[in-house]
């Protein structure tokens, strides 16, 4: 992990410079690179957050192939509050989870992509199947999901019981990882034919994890 942390420090700074060439000021308002926490570090800003009445929404999933469906639910999450929190499920979660075939992108890289959203403050890894034992620590101010999970959110007895909101927001349509790795599986068939990723989702909301 330590490894792993000094590997996202150093795309940080390289990637904020790169932002100064290209655009300068100009990109930033947009485009902003968060920091990576160890989950003692989150845990530490936590207490600073709430010492700066900071208004903490936190957020969580795979997030392998960041699709445009991620990054709306994600801005929808930043503005519910002052800081956003999107925990990541390490590869070992995302192997449990979804089959030994994934993820397609490894966790250090997913952190790295997510930290350059303007949404995402602050990133973190965790390893178990759930983010609930993270969530029972950080006790967050929102705790939002997407709508599929709304069903089952993790967390959400912990931060209700502790005043919090929990909330599932809709999803953009048309958008989810499965979906885009059948389609581009299927352009590599035979015979097979460029379909829109829309058309292999599986359903009208997407995935949020």
């Amino acid at each position: 992990m330590l490894h792993q942390r000094s590997r996202l420090s150093g795309h940080k700074q390289n990637s904020a410079a790169k932002i100064h060439r290209r655009g300068g000021p100009r990109l930033l308002h947009w485009l902003r690179v968060g920091s990576f926490y160890t989950r003692a570090e989150l845990l530490d800003a936590r207490q600073r957050w709430l010492e700066q009445g900071k208004i903490v929404v936190f957020t969580n999933g795979c997030y392998d192939l960041l699709h445009p469906g991620h990054v709306r639910l994600l801005e929808q999450a930043r503005s519910l509050g002052d800081l956003l929190v999107l925990a990541l499920n390490s590869d070992a979660s995302v192997r449990r989870l979804k089959g030994p075939a994934r993820p397609l992108i490894p966790e250090a890289e997913r952190a790295a992509l997510a930290l350059e959203l303007a949404a995402v403050d602050a990133v973190t890894v965790f390893d178990e199947d759930t983010p609930r034992e993270l969530i029972a620590a950080l006790l967050p101010d929102v705790l939002v999901k997407g709508a599929d999970w709304a069903h089952w959110i993790a967390g959400r007895e912990e931060v209700e019981q502790a005043g919090g909101k929990v909330l599932a927001l809709k999803l953009e349509p048309g958008y989810s990882t499965t979906g885009i790795v059948e389609a581009l599986l299927e352009r590599g068939r035979p015979g097979g034919r460029a379909r829109p990723v829309h058309e292999v989702t599986g359903g009208p909301e997407g995935s949020s994890g």
